[in-house]
Formats: structure tokens, sequence, C-alpha cells
């Protein structure tokens, strides 16, 4: 018997929704996957929101594939890789998956994805509680509207910015072929599965072997 799937698309807001922009694009990599439509079972769309982690139609997939016995076919990962939250749920679904953009990802790829975004946050918390210990230490009125000025909150924004281009995506590469070497796997096993899971070098190319080498010696 074949397999059947249940797709999962994902818009982020609910005019990308209703225009179809981005959504065509998933529809496509899906009928490009699974070739014969009688394989594909009802959709699932999520409308998602910048400031929630609320995923209820993903939750609808899922219960749906478990109740018929199919695997949930996950149109567009990518971003989503580095979302503890989805990950997790993911991991945890107890349910066959596969992704259109990661053909290759597994519950250990996720599994490690979520081991980074859970330690990321973590850092990045200690950094900000850090930071603000320091400042008040150095006589720092923290929370004062004389601290929150549209050119410093502007300052502080570009700063983020700057820093989440330029460390974020090496740290968590890094974090990912650590785990993935402490596995046992070959140099260019570990450069397959970063640019599988759409990491990218500083100067935005592919891994090879040579800068994974280079990347577990930092």
């Amino acid at each position: 018997m074949s397999t059947r799937y249940v797709p999962y698309y994902r818009v982020s807001t609910v005019r990308q929704g209703q225009s179809g922009l981005g959504l065509e694009a998933q529809q496509a990599a899906v009928r490009a996957f699974v070739p014969d439509p009688a394989q594909l079972l009802p959709a699932f769309t999520e409308v998602e929101s910048g400031s929630k982690n609320q995923r209820p139609q993903l939750a609808a997939a899922i219960a749906a594939a478990r109740e018929q016995g199919a695997t949930l076919l996950i149109a567009k990962l990518d971003r989503l890789s580095r979302n503890a939250g989805f990950i997790l749920t993911l991991r945890d679904s107890g349910v066959s998956f596969v992704c259109c953009d990661m053909p290759d990802a597994n519950t250990l790829t996720v599994g490690l994805f979520a081991v980074i975004a859970q330690h990321e946050r973590e850092l990045i918390s200690k950094r900000t509680k850090d930071a603000l210990a320091a400042k008040k230490a150095r006589g720092a009125v923290l929370g004062t509207p004389a601290n929150m000025t549209s050119a410093a909150t502007e300052k502080g924004l570009l700063v983020r910015q700057q820093n989440a281009r330029d460390y974020q995506p090496s740290k968590q590469a890094a974090r990912l072929a650590g785990l993935l070497h402490a596995q046992g796997y070959t140099l260019y096993q570990i450069a397959e599965e970063l640019n599988t899971a759409g990491y990218r070098t500083r100067r935005g190319q592919r891994f090879l072997p040579m800068t994974v080498h280079r990347l577990l010696k930092r």
C-alpha cells in the first residue's frame, strides 16, 4: 500500500494566506515530492504570527496523520528547524514525518536542533542578565525613560541585528557540528547535514569538509 501524506503548510500573515503568496510555492513543492495526488490527504495551513508561538494547525495535522496512519509532510521546514517549540512537538508527536526542503531530516536531527535552540535561549538569557547586572553595578538606573530614548532603542536594535547576522548562525552550526562529530559522523556527513539544515558559512557558502574541520577547531 502506498504511503499517504498529510501536507502541512505555513504562511506568516493572514494577508499572505489569503493572497496565496508563499502558499502556492509550498503546494508546488508538495506536488513535486508526491506526484500522485491520491496519496495526499486533506492539508492543514498554519497562519503564524510573529508575536505568538502557537500552532493549532500543526497539532491538527499530527492528529490527522496519527488517525489515518499517514506521514506528516512538512512543505517548508527551513527556519522552523531552529524553533525549539516546533521541533519538540514534531519529535514527540510519535508520527512519521518528512520535509520537502530537508528530506533527510529525522528524529535524531530534529532532536539535535532542539538541544541547540534550547542552549541558545539559555545563553541569551544569561548574557542579558549579566549585562543588566554589570550596568547596575556601574550605577545606572534601569528601566527609566532616560535609558529608553528613541536613539538608544534604535541603536540597540541595530546592534542586536548585527550580532544575529554575524554570530548566531555560526554558533548554532558549530554546536550542531560538534554534536554530530560526537555521534561519529565524518566531516563530509556533517557538511551534508549542515547544508541540508539550511546553514551557511559567514560568506554565504555551503559547508565543505574543510570548513567543517575549521568550525570544529574554533
